[in-house]
């Protein structure tokens, strides 16, 4: 997988709005409604991240979470991250969370 470069990194990021970073990780939070509402958006997002063999950081702090994509073996951010990312944000749309 080819890393991207600041360049393409930004241009990558214009069509996932919610996501901000740099070429060495992006990331997203996302406030849900209510505990198990988050706890619900975690294990859809682990249902398509094992899916895709590609795993997101998740930090839980009651209902806020924050994603964070980086394919650690390429060192940086790559096109498995941009699709792990839309996915999430598919998966917080159908949760309604923002």
């Amino acid at each position: 997988m080819t890393v991207f470069d600041n360049d393409a990194l930004h241009a990558m990021l214009a069509g996932i709005p919610q996501w901000s970073g740099d070429t060495t990780g992006i990331h997203r939070t996302v406030q849900a409604p209510d505990f198990r509402t988050a706890i619900a958006i975690v294990d859809d997002v682990a249902e398509a991240a094992e899916g895709a063999n590609h795993h997101p950081d998740i930090d839980i702090r009651y209902r806020t979470l924050t994603f964070t994509l980086s394919t650690h073996s390429a060192g940086g951010v790559t096109s498995a991250d941009v699709d792990l990312a839309r996915t999430i944000d598919a998966v917080v749309n159908d949760h309604n969370a923002g």
